[in-house]
């Protein structure tokens, strides 16, 4: 299983012809790397590594309260792999993290993937409260997935959505929520001078097209691409739409 700085990761190995950068892909809150549909994980060409956050899914550690603190992990585990620098892709509270780091780190930032994200991530206070709570922690999930995703998804996609976060400690996730509630870099966004690509479903509920909107109105070099068809769990309710959007942005990065 493949550890570094105490990070599972999933790592893929496309044509290593040319110099193409290396891809980061950040889950979010309460999620791990199967949050990247297969699609993502293994985008043709690239080397991609999509990790599981401290205290989510297969890496050790406890999860964290902060964003900084989830950078400064991921920046531990860049070092471990000898990765100087790479694309940051995030989703949801990943995408915050991607903010983090290259707001605070830009050497190790080539360019940005905001996925289903927000210079501010608000959390209701009832999923902050119930997530809290062993007893309540189900109903958190249930609220969670119920607008996450648009209303064609399958039903058996939901439920497994269920179950893996169901398998995420309480304490995980009361923190991650506690992690988003507090981020916001609204007044930061216009020192943003790396490449990136804005990335939104068109029914997401939980962070609602214009906050996507308002990255790319405020990151300097940024696109914005609405998926339609896809609620918050754009990553794994149209993947191809994903894939090939960061398919078609990362030859504009300088490696």
């Amino acid at each position: 299983m493949p550890v570094a700085a105490d990070i599972y990761y999933h790592y893929f190995e496309g044509s290593t012809e040319g110099a193409k950068p290396p891809v980061v892909l950040i889950h979010g809150a309460g999620g791990d790397h199967l949050h990247w549909h297969p699609n993502i994980r293994r985008l043709p060409d690239y080397r991609v590594f999509a990790l599981d956050l401290p205290g989510h899914g297969k890496s050790g550690g406890r999860g964290q309260q902060s964003i900084s603190a989830y950078a400064a992990s991921i920046l531990d585990w860049m070092e471990a792999m000898g990765l100087h620098s790479a694309v940051i892709v995030g989703h949801s509270m990943g995408s915050a993290v991607a903010l983090k780091l290259v707001l605070d780190h830009p050497q190790h930032v080539l360019g940005l993937g905001l996925v289903g994200g927000g210079a501010r991530l608000p959390v209701n206070p009832k999923f902050i409260e119930a997530a809290s709570s062993p007893t309540t922690y189900h109903q958190a999930i249930d609220s969670i997935v119920s607008l996450s995703f648009s209303p064609n998804t399958s039903p058996q996609l939901t439920l497994l959505a269920a179950e893996r976060m169901a398998e995420v400690r309480p304490s995980v996730l009361h923190g991650d929520f506690l992690a988003c509630d507090a981020f916001d870099e609204s007044a930061s966004l216009n020192r943003i001078y790396k490449p990136a690509i804005v990335l939104c479903g068109a029914q997401d509920k939980m962070t609602p097209p214009r906050f996507s909107q308002y990255l790319a109105d405020n990151i300097p070099n940024a696109e914005l691409e609405i998926i339609p068809e896809a609620g918050h769990m754009v990553t794994l309710e149209q993947p191809r739409a994903v894939s090939d959007a960061l398919l078609a942005f990362l030859p504009s990065i300088r490696y």
